[in-house]
């Protein structure tokens, strides 16, 4: 069944959950919680299951990305399971040479810095991704009325990458061509969108029930050079997967000056990292969107007082929201301890229980 069959572009048993009510701001029973990267290192049944797998390996075998992706949801209670992947797996499907290093990221062989080197990224079939469509499809069926965020990377995050060659601080060779060859640089995003919005299509087909597209690098750049340089591809994302009617997600870091241009790119929610407060964000995104986000990851390691203390913060800010999803201004950091992860969806399910 694809997403067009279903009432509003929902799965039916997840179309009345918390979570996807507040992505659509209806009223909720309670504001709802996920976590980026809830399924990852922080949990011990986690590296158990991972233990002697490749990242990339991990990713595409459909029986253990089932398994991580439903831990979280397990142990914290989660109102929402994320996709467990990685932002490049659509890149290594279709051929690039890369390769996530322990400790250092995403590595590609031969960094994209040349029009004859856009040659190499061809189109995303959904056979080249075969193993997500089968991993959702065992997923919601164990989820149930629990929903499924599929989730990409956006084309400025995924052209870093490949034009750096790895993670880069200061993404000097990046904005070298973004500013010196306009055109190539637009052509890469244009071709990096189509790929990407391939990619949510599959996850959506198979049955998630909202996207989230990650610009993980973007607040590198001023709102102009977004403007100019980077909407339009994302731009495209959104509207490639509009008409499948599940919410779309968008999120970056230090993206505290491109909010408003973050929502109008198409996005139904806006990620908001923990620099700016709810209320704040909600002035510059402008009416019409929810939000999502935003305690600081760090707060975790503090006392259970602390953590209470900065989680009513967040929620008092978020209060007169049309729509706010409660999530980290990040993701799960690698040592944080899962019960306290597991306290704090209870803490904002009871204190904001209707």
């Amino acid at each position: 069944m694809s997403a067009n069959d279903r009432p509003s572009g929902q799965p039916t048993k997840t179309y009345d959950s918390a979570f996807l009510k507040a992505c659509r701001r209806e009223p909720v029973p309670h504001t709802p919680v996920w976590f980026m990267r809830q399924a990852g290192r922080s949990l011990p049944e986690y590296l158990k299951v991972r233990e002697g797998i490749g990242m990339l390996e991990s990713c595409m075998r459909p029986e253990l990305v089932t398994e991580i992706t439903l831990q979280p949801v397990r142990r914290h209670k989660v109102d929402a399971a994320i996709y467990f992947s990685d932002i490049v797996v659509p890149l290594k499907a279709i051929g690039v040479d890369l390769d996530i290093k322990p400790g250092v990221g995403p590595v590609v062989a031969a960094p994209i810095r040349t029009r004859a080197d856009l040659g190499r990224l061809r189109d995303l079939t959904p056979e080249d991704v075969s193993y997500v469509t089968e991993a959702i499809g065992m997923l919601t069926g164990e989820l149930g009325s629990t929903p499924l965020i599929g989730f990409a990377g956006a084309p400025f995050t995924l052209a870093s990458y490949l034009v750096e060659g790895g993670p880069s601080r200061n993404h000097e060779h990046t904005k070298a061509l973004m500013y010196g060859d306009p055109q190539l640089w637009a052509d890469l995003l244009d071709r990096l969108a189509e790929i990407t919005s391939a990619f949510l299509k599959v996850q959506i087909e198979a049955g998630a029930s909202a996207v989230q597209l990650f610009d993980s690098w973007v607040g590198a750049l001023a709102p102009a050079d977004y403007r100019r340089s980077v909407m339009p591809a994302s731009a495209k994302v959104f509207d490639a997967v509009a008409s499948y009617g599940v919410p779309r997600i968008h999120f970056g870091v230090g993206t505290g000056e491109l909010l408003g241009l973050m929502g109008e790119a198409g996005a139904d929610v806006v990620g908001v990292d923990w620099r700016v407060p709810l209320d704040e964000a909600a002035r510059r995104v402008g009416p019409g969107r929810a939000l999502q986000g935003n305690l600081d990851p760090a707060v975790l390691f503090s006392t259970r007082e602390a953590v209470e203390t900065k989680t009513r913060e967040v929620l008092d800010a978020a209060a007169g929201l049309e729509g706010h999803v409660f999530n980290l201004g990040h993701g799960v950091l690698p040592t944080t301890d899962p019960d306290a992860l597991t306290r704090l969806v209870e803490y904002v399910h009871t204190r904001t229980a209707r």
